[in-house]
């Protein structure tokens, strides 16, 4: 029986490297690969080995014979993607570690971030030179998206941290906790002993709506929400208000999703993962019974995975409808079978008043065609929000609004618009596409197009805010690469400083600076205090509570 990758794929392609047949695709050196929703085998050509299950860092391989309920459906999504792209499976050119050749030295890198990217960039270096490597993160513990980003209810998509783990405790790493670069120490700083700097350090800013009434209490940004639930220590316990019955989710893609599934799921189904203590207790008090997904393209554009949705669609106890509309209606009739539309059949469609409470129940609303033009208040905070109907091309694309307005009611809106990288202090940066300057993994001027010497960038820093986990194993490949042949050129500056220099740096700026043996030590409290309920870990949710444990070691 053949093998099939489920809804917690990571897409970081360890399981193509294994199989011994060839038959999981889109592999890295495919077009496709990082575009599609998650890795496919093709039950034609498995061989039933089980090598990729093995490799699998999210326990997202299974045999089809052995998914039960909702993940049956996986069986099909693998074996209906190789129908509609055949492929023979045929074995490309053979590809090999890189090395550096002898009479360089060891080079000094430092990789600002400690999250997925940064984490493949130190392992990519750790497997294929003899660099030492400092890690710095601006938070006292590691992690980035994998702790602040993923739903704590995927708990399997965050044990790709374990293939980290090892990463974090090599002898030829050192690790910087709890120190910004920008305040606690510059740019220049780092490049004066370091023969490289990479910056993983995602893309920390919301894009906005440009709206009246932004600004209102009540009114956020996904990052904050999710960083809300996920236990990120600048995010206050009491950000998010849950006292309204309705919320509005303005985006359509998988962070909102996560939003909307987390608001309306079962309590007892939460307390058993690593969701902020402080959230829990909100969720527990909360009124809310509806959230709408608004989107202001049609069904075809919908920004989510098929995986994502698909859990959506059978979340225990909560209703999924679609608001109707005529181009809404016309569109899921029309849609191709593995269309974003077609995820849509079968679901209600039902006229809806969100000028309104809602009704009895807890249900999701997928409500397309419609532009946020204003944010209403009402008491000092968000009331609700006006909403104008889109004007469509015959290719689905949005051409402007019909003119037609509605008021929907709601107590809490949340933006889940699309992700944007802030400006490093001492690096270039690329306004238009919010990312900082670069050609391929090089830093560059962009006035001369010119790389900095010995400054990289990867992920979403690097490409925009695209692309999973998994993608960031292929980013942080070609930085690399770009980072190995500089020094092969002899390109990278020879830093005045060593790695002594720099821990007495740190020291004098920020004395209260983590290293591995505190991160050790909040490890271990959060796993003790997990066990105690019954949970993989309880997050320690403020700076102060994360310092004082690492103390405890």
């Amino acid at each position: 029986m053949a093998y099939a990758i489920t809804r917690t794929c990571c897409n970081d392609a360890s399981c193509v490297s294994v199989c011994p047949v060839n038959c999981i695709h889109p592999t890295p050196e495919e077009p496709e690969f990082g575009s599609t929703d998650m890795l496919y085998i093709d039950p034609q050509a498995c061989i039933d080995c089980g090598a990729c299950a093995d490799a699998c860092p999210v326990d997202a391989v299974f045999p089809v014979d052995r998914l039960r309920g909702p993940d049956v459906v996986f069986g099909d999504l693998n074996r209906d993607w190789f129908r509609d792209h055949p492929n023979d499976h045929a074995w490309g050119a053979p590809s090999f570690p890189r090395s550096l050749p002898g009479g360089l030295g060891t080079l000094r890198i430092a990789v600002v971030g400690t999250g997925p990217s940064a984490g493949y960039t130190a392992q990519e270096l750790l497997r294929c030179t003899s660099a030492e490597i400092t890690m710095i993160d601006r938070l006292p513990v590691t992690g980035g998206l994998l702790r602040h980003g993923v739903a704590p209810d995927h708990q399997s998509t965050k044990r790709i941290a374990e293939s980290f783990a090892s990463v974090f405790h090599d002898p030829r790493l050192r690790m910087h906790l709890n120190l910004d670069v920008g305040t606690d120490v510059t740019h220049e700083e780092l490049a004066a002993h370091h023969h490289a700097v990479v910056y993983a350090v995602g893309a920390a800013a919301d894009r906005r709506l440009g709206v009246p009434g932004e600004d209102l209490p009540g009114s956020l940004p996904a990052t904050s929400f999710v960083r809300w639930y996920n236990a990120d220590p600048t995010v206050p316990a009491d950000t998010v208000e849950l006292s309204a019955e309705r919320v509005v989710v303005v985006g359509n893609g998988n962070v909102a999703v996560d939003i909307a599934r987390i608001l309306l799921t079962d309590l007892d189904r939460l307390a058993v993962t690593d969701i902020a203590d402080h959230a829990l207790a909100a969720l527990s008090r909360s009124r809310v019974r509806e959230v709408v997904l608004l989107a202001r393209r049609g069904p075809g554009q919908a920004a989510w995975t098929a995986p994502e949705f698909l859990a959506l669609r059978r979340l225990p106890g909560v209703e999924l409808v679609v608001e109707d509309h005529p181009q809404v209606r016309a569109a899921i009739e029309a849609a191709a079978p593995d269309s974003r539309a077609a995820l849509l059949a079968g679901l209600p469609l039902v006229r809806t008043d969100e000028g309104v409470e809602p009704g009895p129940g807890r249900r999701i609303v997928l409500r397309f065609l419609s532009t946020p033009v204003e944010l209403t208040g009402a008491d000092g905070r968000v009331g609700g929000l006006t909403v104008e109907r889109t004007r469509l091309t015959e290719d689905g694309e949005p051409e402007g609004t019909t003119g037609e307005r509605e008021a929907l009611r709601a107590g809490l809106v949340v933006r889940s618009i699309g992700h944007r990288g802030v400006p490093l202090p001492g690096l270039p940066f690329d306004e238009r596409t919010g990312t900082v300057a670069r050609r391929g993994g090089r830093v560059v001027d962009p006035a001369t197009g010119r790389a900095l010497p010995g400054a990289y960038v990867v992920g979403w820093a690097k490409r925009g805010p695209s692309g999973g986990i998994g993608a960031n194993r292929a980013c942080a490949r070609e930085t690399v690469d770009a980072l190995l042949d500089d020094a092969v050129a002899r390109l990278l500056p020879e830093p005045p400083a060593g790695r002594a220099e720099f821990e007495r740096l740190v020291r004098r700026r920020r004395p209260d600076a983590v290293g591995l043996k505190e991160l050790r030590a909040v490890d271990r409290a959060e796993r003790e205090r997990g066990a105690a309920q019954g949970r993989p870990r309880v997050k320690l949710a403020t700076v102060a509570e994360l310092l004082a444990a690492g103390r405890r070691r």
